[in-house]
């Protein structure tokens, strides 16, 4: 498990007595748990912002499997790079996510 995400949960977690966990995230991770929008549920954490509420990765191949699914599977239609960036945002989040489906 990516060492933000184990943080995460830590942090997430209910019995969590040690806030100071934050400190030990990257930036943009823990821009996104200070600013509230990181939530855990069931087991899975989520970046939820004003319009839309996406499951968090860190593993390179999930990251790699939605961004094909979202833009080069029959299934999409192989959609312009804003309709990909609109579906990937639909159900995923992870650090520089606009970067790499750019």
């Amino acid at each position: 498990m990516d060492k933000n995400c184990h943080t995460l949960c830590q942090l997430l977690m209910k019995d969590c007595k040690d806030p100071s966990l934050s400190s030990k995230l990257d930036e943009i991770w823990k821009n996104a748990y200070d600013e509230g929008r990181i939530h855990l549920l069931d087991g899975i954490i989520y970046n939820r912002t004003k319009h839309t509420c996406a499951m968090v990765l860190a593993d390179r191949t999930w990251i790699n499997t939605i961004i094909h699914e979202c833009h080069d599977s029959v299934a999409a239609g192989h959609l312009s790079e804003d309709q990909t960036l609109e579906r990937v945002k639909t159900c995923s989040w992870w650090p520089d996510w606009k970067k790499d489906v750019s």
